[in-house]
């Protein structure tokens, strides 16, 4: 079964590519942290950490849909090369200015929203690149893996940022995810060129953008799992926000949010794991999934102790990693290989730019109402959506993909998506 999981990693390509990615994620969880907590100890408002990180990801909110139409039409390990690059500048500045006495909101705000450019472009890029490692078999597993990885390094990457910030400050911890993405970069720069897959790039002109959503609307189950992942993401993914809250007042130590986003991660890379184990993904699986994100965070919102949060955030991390991976393994299932990378830009905008509308949101109601609502009020909307979502499976009868489908989707890959 292990086999099974790690299928992908049988390609050369992708160990080097996944094991670089890896180590730049870690240091790109490092600066996630320790910027939340720097805004935290600056202002003590999870309000003003709930802006700072929705100055991130509003880039992706208006550019993601148009990134992905650019990954589509251009060479994406170029295109990864360049957004990386620029991601190691931004953090080098950052750690500069921070270590200098130079830092203040102002300044934050400005790289986190050049971040937030960087990274609508880097995304689907990124994530597109990934379809290439493999055969379109292994597609499924290789995405699964991706998500393994990135939400593996957030075990490391907080827990760094929880010891290392009291010890050598948050401007090294940004410098050191500055050198992280050398790892990333020179794994892009040793892959063998020749063993890629490369798709049919997209033909320039037309409408990409309103192709990929045509192509949504026009798959009920496809339609299905959009609506829920940017529901979902809206409100329940939140975690830089809701648990430094958390930690600070229900525990009494907001030190102790590395931890909990630790502990999170752990179960994230469970849960990716168990859904890279599938050859296909089906809709009730992202919902079981989702389910168990739900009613695990309730549960963590209103943790007796300490040690009792650790333990509720690892099933929430679980649910919360295989909805994420089912929603990027079905896209990838359900849609010609020359839309790949839209329809993971599509994905990217509904989970990454939901978070400018989440994020502010939640840090009010830590504010004004309570640390544990700003956490279990996320939990409360994504177990009402499963509902609805279930109901709709149950009337249309839909919900699982057939092999014979994805076998099909050899005759799938010379299909041109019309404008």
């Amino acid at each position: 079964m292990a086999s099974q999981t790690f299928r992908s990693l049988s390609e050369r390509n992708a160990r080097v590519f996944f094991l670089g990615l890896l180590v730049s994620n870690i240091g790109s969880w490092l600066q996630l942290t320790a910027m939340s907590l720097l805004v935290y100890h600056l202002t003590g408002k999870a309000t003003d950490v709930g802006l700072i990180i929705a100055t991130q990801f509003l880039p992706t909110l208006f550019l993601g849909a148009w990134a992905g139409a650019v990954a589509d039409r251009v060479n994406r390990r170029k295109m990864t090369l360049i957004t990386q690059s620029l991601l190691t500048a931004q953090a080098m500045v950052l750690g500069l200015l921070n270590l200098t006495g130079h830092i203040g909101l102002p300044a934050i705000y400005t790289l986190s929203f050049a971040v937030g450019i960087i990274n609508a472009l880097d995304n689907p890029a990124r994530r597109g690149f990934v379809t290439e490692l493999v055969d379109p078999i292994d597609i499924p597993n290789a995405m699964s893996l991706n998500t393994a990885v990135m939400t593996g390094s957030r075990i490391f990457g907080p827990a760094l940022a929880a010891a290392l910030t009291k010890t050598i400050g948050t401007g090294w911890c940004f410098m050191i995810n500055g050198v992280s993405f050398f790892a990333i970069l020179l794994a892009l720069l040793s892959i063998d060129i020749k063993k890629l897959r490369p798709v049919k790039v997209a033909k320039r002109g037309g409408t990409p953008v309103r192709d990929a959503l045509r192509f949504i609307r026009g798959n009920p189950r496809l339609l299905l799992v959009f609506s829920v992942l940017t529901v979902v993401s809206t409100f329940a993914f939140n975690y830089n926000v809701s648990l430094v809250r958390l930690a600070d007042k229900r525990f009494g130590d907001k030190d102790l949010f590395g931890w909990l986003l630790a502990s999170v991660s752990i179960g994230s890379l469970i849960g990716s794991l168990r859904t890279a184990k599938l050859h296909l993904v089906s809709v009730r699986y992202l919902l079981i999934n989702t389910a168990v994100l739900g009613a695990s965070g309730a549960a963590l919102a209103w943790a007796p102790n300490f040690s009792v949060a650790l333990l509720f955030a690892i099933p929430t991390g679980i649910g919360g990693a295989g909805f994420i991976a089912a929603t990027n393994s079905i896209a990838q299932q359900e849609c010609p290989p020359e839309m790949r990378s839209r329809l993971l830009a599509l994905m990217a905008v509904a989970f990454l730019g939901s978070t400018p509308i989440g994020s502010p949101i939640t840090g009010l109601i830590g504010d004004r109402i309570s640390a544990e609502w700003s956490l279990a009020y996320g939990s409360v909307i994504t177990l009402i959506c499963v509902g609805f979502a279930a109901l709709f499976l149950a009337r249309s009868g839909g919900g699982r993909l057939s092999r014979s489908h994805f076998e099909g989707d050899s005759q799938q890959l010379d299909h041109v998506v019309s404008p």
